[in-house]
């Protein structure tokens, strides 16, 4: 994993957990981090607003379960949370790995989907990738949205130029536009276009999803069988 900028300013994470102790654990290991700042916290959807607005988060860690009465009421503070600022970036926090949570969490606009038991490393990871606009999964999740697709495979799409298959495959595994420039030997610019226009052909609106659409329309495969 790559080392951090420290001349870049931390992403300023909100944590959004029913349960304290669940926080002050996350917050002790996150501000460890040089390039993580937390400034928020919330336990439930009122304070959670009310931190959105006086904390302006990059990155919020919200978890599906809020309650003790909803198991997904996360999906719904996901919407209201995307809607008032779009800009910040939701990663859902669940103990579900669940096709249809997953793919839920993705259209109300979450760049993240990670089971609450991941591997801290791979946690702060996928903060820092949310935190510039990326997509994250942990392996599971990730291995999750392959299976998901194996069912509901097309023949790839004759749309697709080779290169963007390419970057269709290289975008679903979560890299970053520089990182996919190095892999293909082009600007990290030219690969940013790259990935608009497989992002604009698979009609989805994040990063997160490309896996999922991608795969639908068989083009994982192709991509993987060169």
């Amino acid at each position: 994993m790559a080392s951090p900028d420290p001349a870049e300013a931390p992403a300023r994470v909100m944590l959004v957990d029913d349960h304290a102790i669940v926080r002050r654990g996350l917050r002790s290991i996150l501000e460890l981090e040089p390039d993580i700042s937390v400034v928020a916290e919330a336990g439930n959807w009122s304070e959670a607003l009310a931190a959105l607005e006086r904390a302006e988060p990059d990155v919020i860690l919200l978890d599906l379960k809020l309650s003790a009465d909803h198991d997904t009421e996360g999906l719904a503070l996901c919407s209201e949370i995307v809607r008032r600022r779009p800009q910040s970036n939701v990663v859902i926090l669940s103990t579900f790995l669940n096709e249809s949570l997953l793919n839920q969490s993705l259209r109300r606009g979450a760049k993240a989907y990670v089971l609450k038991d991941v591997d801290l490393v791979e946690l702060v990871r996928i903060i820092r990738r949310v935190s510039h606009g990326e997509s994250g999964f942990d392996g599971r999740s990730a291995e999750m949205v392959r299976a998901l697709v194996a069912g509901e495979r097309g023949n790839g799409d004759p749309d697709f130029t080779q290169r963007e298959r390419e970057v269709t495959e290289l975008v679903a595994n979560g890299l970053t536009n520089a990182e996919i420039g190095r892999r293909i030997f082009v600007s990290e610019s030219t690969a940013k276009f790259h990935v608009r226009n497989v992002m604009r052909k698979l009609g989805v609106h994040s990063r997160a999803e490309v896996a999922y659409a991608a795969g639908k329309r068989g083009l994982l495969d192709r991509a993987a069988s060169r």
